[in-house]
């Protein structure tokens, strides 16, 4: 039978693994060897484990984790096609955030940061009908999107006449799981299942224009949240954005959004 078997060494090699990794992933139950020697403490390797352990090494080189290649080893194959969709669509939401970063480091290596000019005006109360989501931040695009595909046809099925832009309502803090609201203002009109009513109060706020693709909105909220702290504000949820004009309209580097932040006097 130890004929049949492979050392550690031969077996780390024919999988491209290193003997260090191997004792890890027997250690973790990740790929225990088929038979320890009491005496020698050595490890051997049955030649049909290569599959899997090359398969861990060409997990492990797109970098997934450890606990994510063990459920995926484990699983049947449908359910393991699903464990590995789901790793895709969180890889790939990393790489969109990733992107966001590096055209906001770009913009800023190239100009320094931009000079957005913050303004303090006095807002009208506003009645939206709206639709809410939960999601990310890195998921926020795509969420506003859905909710825009939601919100248009329920008004429509309403019959209720809207004043444009659309509007996105969001907390002061981008948590991990965080609701947003999407809307837009209309006069009067009944609800639907669905579709709510969500008045926004008037009053003082701070507010600048963005002009580019929304990934760089991060550039005027820097310059809108110094401004509101530097003039002894606080700065009061949710904060607004108006879609003045959006992709629909223009490239991406034309895209119009307001932003708009309730405020009040600092009491500290």
């Amino acid at each position: 039978m130890q004929d049949e078997l492979l050392t550690i060494g031969r077996f780390a090699r024919l999988c491209r693994l290193s003997v260090k990794q191997l004792r890890h992933y027997g250690e973790i139950g990740l790929l225990a060897p088929v038979r320890v020697d009491v005496g020698s403490g050595y490890r051997y390797y049955a030649p049909d484990q290569a599959r899997d352990a090359l398969t861990i090494a060409l997990l492990r080189e797109m970098d997934l984790p450890l606990a994510v290649i063990a459920q995926a080893l484990a699983a049947e194959p449908e359910h393991r096609a699903q464990v590995l969709r789901a790793e895709r669509d969180r890889l790939a939401e990393r790489i969109s955030k990733d992107r966001a970063r590096l055209g906001l480091l770009e913009r800023l290596a190239e100009a320094g940061l931009p000079g957005h000019e913050v303004t303090l005006n006095r807002e009208p109360e506003r009645r939206l009908a709206v639709v809410r989501a939960v999601c990310t931040p890195a998921g926020i695009g795509g969420v506003v999107e859905e909710c825009v595909g939601r919100l248009l046809p329920l008004l429509g099925m309403a019959g209720i006449a809207w004043e444009p832009p659309l509007w996105g309502l969001y907390p002061l803090d981008l948590k991990e799981r965080m609701e947003i609201t999407v809307g837009a203002q209309v006069p009067q009109g009944e609800g639907l299942p669905g579709l709510e009513f969500e008045v926004l109060t008037g009053g003082l706020v701070a507010e600048t224009m963005h002009i580019g693709p929304y990934e760089q909105l991060p550039l005027a909220y820097h310059a809108l949240f110094a401004a509101i702290h530097e003039r002894g504000l606080r700065p009061r949820a949710p904060v607004r954005e108006a879609y003045l004009v959006g992709p629909a309209e223009a490239p991406h580097e034309e895209l119009m959004t307001r932003l708009i932040i309730p405020v009040q006097e600092s009491t500290t």
